[in-house]
This record gives C-alpha cells, structure tokens and sequence, in this order.
C-alpha cells in the first residue's frame, strides 16, 4: 500500500529545486568576486591607466632643442625642437601641451635683485594668476651670467577645447644686461618632472657679442 500524502510530496519537490536554484545562484556570485578571469574591474575600482607610466606634463628626456635668436638679435636661448610659437609684442611663447616657455624683453633703468622682483613683480603676478603661491626669489647663475629667479606657483590658462585648468610651477629667470631685461619663464604641472630641460633652457640664454 502507498502511504506517501499526494499533496506533500510535489510541494518537497518545489522546495528541493528552490534550494537548488539558489545554491547555484550564490555560488555564481561569489565567483565573481573572486575575479573569475573576466578582465574586467570589479564594480568601485578603476582599470589601470597605460598613459600613468610618465607623469604628466615630463618633457621627454630626449626631447630636441633648438636655438631661438630674438627679433633684435641682442640674445638667444635654446628652446625646446617642435614647440607651437606665438608671438604678441615683446612677448615671446613656445608651448606643447602642458608646458611652456614665455621670453619677454623690457627696457629697464637698472638690475632686478631679488628685492625688486618681490617688491615689483610679485604683486603683478599675484593680481594675474588665479591660486597664485609664491616661492622663492634668489640670485642664480647661468652660462648666460647672473640672473633673479623667482619661483612660483599658479594656474594655467584653461584649455581651449577642454577647459581644463592645470595648476603649474613656475620659474622666472631675469638676465639685465645695459639697460635691457629679458624675463624667461618656465613652466608645467606641479609633480612635472622638469629639471634637466628647464636647466638645459636656463642655461642656454647668451647675450650677443
């Protein structure tokens, strides 16, 4: 005789492939959160940036550099090969993306020192870029003689197709020689490894004979 109820045993089952179902559900996430071999990014986390490997706004090492000679020939200094330029009255500029350098002369009655540059120029400055931070003015020497550096740092001009703005280190050096100043400034991210090449520029600026 079969004693098993009719109405209990398609209901154990429904229950028996419920748990089953579920089991199997369970098992799939935790699957993948073990990574499962997807070679995607688990929810949260960003996927590697290839473009990381050299920070932004470096100058290649092995980065061309060619002479400029100024509208008057009364100077020249090295400039980095390849670099956009513009001009815009005493105002010299070459940039690439992030970086740049800006080559301006002046008439002046007499030498930048360092009091002068913060007395002077900082103030200028302060008004004009946006975060200004000020650094450090001292008397340095180039191939080129003496020069004022004062550093400091800013944000740049925002992009024209982007908008973005980059906050930059700055570097300006002044040369005076018989009543003229040239100002170069140097400049690029903050984080930007720039030594060498802003040196190998620095270091390049001569007056004429």
């Amino acid at each position: 005789m079969d004693t098993r109820d009719p109405q209990t045993e398609p209901g154990r089952l429904r229950r028996f492939f419920s748990l089953l179902l579920s089991a199997l559900a369970v098992a799939s996430v935790l699957l993948g959160g073990c990574g499962g071999g997807s070679g995607e990014p688990a929810a949260g986390s960003e996927a590697p940036d290839a473009g990381e490997a050299n920070p932004a706004g470096d100058i290649p090492d092995d980065q061309a550099f060619v002479p400029y000679r100024s509208a008057g020939g009364s100077f020249t200094v090295s400039v980095p090969e390849g670099w956009a330029q513009t001009a815009a009255g005493e105002s010299t500029t070459f940039t690439d993306k992030l970086n740049r350098v800006e080559i301006r002369r002046v008439t002046a009655a007499a030498a930048p020192t360092t009091q002068s540059v913060v007395a002077r120029v900082e103030p200028g400055l302060r008004a004009q870029v946006a975060h200004f931070e000020p650094g450090k003015a001292s008397t340095v020497s180039r191939r080129g003689g003496q020069a004022v550096l004062f550093t400091y740092q800013g944000d740049a001009a925002p992009d024209p197709v982007t908008g973005k703005i980059v906050h930059d280190a700055f570097e300006r050096y002044a040369f005076y020689r018989g009543g003229v100043e040239v100002d170069l400034t140097l400049s690029g991210p903050v984080g930007a490894d720039n030594v060498d090449p802003w040196r190998i520029v620095s270091d390049s600026f001569a007056w004429s004979p």
